[in-house]
């Protein structure tokens, strides 16, 4: 038994037998095939591989019931908002509480982690820079998201999966990988030679807008770092979602001055696009990263801090 939805997907219904996949062969049928090198898995690999004990599929959305509605058969769900979060403070989830979340989804250390999502897959980004936070090991991304996947009319059903749960311990926390207020001011006033990557949209970057069409607006005051360059993150990946290749990436950063060569924070507006850039530079290009998750909602909304505004935007106003 099916169930169709506006998107086009053929949905799996609990209980249903795993062959009914849409438009192709058995999935699960499929021989499994040896963990690609790098952080990246492809959709192909994916299907192919989704009865592996050893491999844990976790979905990373933002927009809520997308997962209840159909996910990708055997994914468990981590909130953006709920689990990848602190509830009370602005923070990332804290150790304890990562630790159980892992400890439900049945995530070993063993476990390859795929992490995959919707809103091409900046909050799956963010995602795997919180696992990479807390030293979780063989996590990849799933290229292209849940945008590819649907779009392939891969397999979909609608069943939390129930795994034996594990018991998983953190160590070591890489701080590092976090920049804070005081990382992009030491930046704005040349300690050091960090280089900021603003990866909002051009008009974001200029002042011409606060925020994204139709994003309610948390900061006051419009513009960027002094000295970010603007790399819009969406320049990093090919039409499908999926990302462009090393060589492509390289030179893209490479033209705005960004080679690897200098530590490199990355900002948005409150951390999830910049996740996807920080990803890119830091999985694919190996480049040294940090990810400002304050980014501008924390940024132009602090007392005495310089911006560059070259529209001219303050106060949402001339």
């Amino acid at each position: 038994m099916t169930i169709r939805t506006a998107a086009p997907w053929r949905v799996l219904i609990a209980g249903t037998a795993a062959a009914a996949v849409w438009g192709a062969s058995p999935a699960f049928a499929n021989t499994p095939q040896a963990v690609p090198a790098g952080a990246l898995v492809s959709t192909e690999w994916l299907a192919a591989n989704l009865q592996r004990p050893d491999v844990r599929v976790i979905e990373v959305s933002v927009n809520p019931g997308l997962y209840e509605r159909a996910h990708i058969p055997g994914a468990v769900n981590f909130s953006w908002h709920n689990d990848l979060n602190d509830k009370v403070r602005r923070d990332i989830v804290g150790k304890e509480a990562f630790e159980q979340l892992l400890s439900k989804g049945g995530v070993s250390d063993n476990t390859t982690v795929v992490l995959y999502g919707d809103t091409n897959n900046w909050f799956a980004a963010w995602g795997a820079w919180v696992f990479d936070v807390y030293g979780v090991k063989n996590v990849k991304l799933l290229d292209g998201g849940r945008k590819k996947w649907e779009a392939e009319n891969r397999a979909l059903n609608n069943r939390a999966p129930d795994y034996a749960a594990t018991t998983y311990r953190v160590g070591q926390v890489n701080t590092d990988l976090r920049a804070r207020l005081g990382d992009a001011l030491a930046a704005v006033e040349g300690k050091g030679a960090t280089q900021l990557v603003d990866i909002r949209s051009a008009d974001e970057y200029q002042g011409k807008v606060f925020a994204p069409a139709g994003v309610p607006e948390l900061s006051i005051r419009a513009g960027h770092i002094p000295g970010a360059v603007n790399v819009p993150w969406g320049k990093a990946v090919n039409e499908d979602g999926t990302f462009k290749s090393r060589a492509d990436l390289q030179k893209l950063y490479a033209d705005a001055g960004i080679d690897g060569s200098k530590p490199i924070i990355t900002y948005c507006r409150i951390g999830e696009r910049s996740s996807h850039t920080w990803f890119a530079l830091s999985k694919i290009l190996g480049y040294q990263v940090k990810n400002y998750d304050g980014s501008w909602t924390e940024y132009g909304n602090s007392v005495g801090v310089p911006i560059n505004n070259p529209a001219g935007t303050i106060w949402a106003a001339k």
